[in-house]
């Protein structure tokens, strides 16, 4: 998946500021959730990295030419997007270690 994202207008001027409040926020919120892998600005995810797991990578790059952010993730479909994404929600519903039974 890839997100492009562009700063409002009030921010433009000031991008490597608007890019590291983006940055800061996305490795804030997930840094410790434990199939979330945070590649950020220094590599792009890649597929190889998370088949036959229940993890996703995110990263980002930023295009100062171009004013715009571009967020990056990778997942395995069969797994995360499917059924580890059932078990996952299974455990957090009752209460079970939401690693359980799934492969990080």
């Amino acid at each position: 998946t890839t997100l492009y994202l562009a700063p409002a207008s009030s921010q433009a001027d000031d991008f490597d500021r608007w890019t590291g409040a983006v940055s800061d926020c996305l490795t804030k919120r997930y840094n410790n959730e434990p199939f979330v892998r945070i590649t950020g600005s220094e590599r792009l995810p890649d597929t190889k990295n998370v088949t036959g797991t229940n993890s996703i990578e995110i990263g980002w790059t930023a295009d100062p030419r171009t004013k715009r952010l571009r967020i990056f993730s990778a997942e395995d479909n069969l797994v995360k997007g499917a059924s580890g994404q059932s078990v996952q929600s299974f455990n957090i519903r009752f209460g079970f270690d939401e690693t359980a039974g799934l492969t990080i």
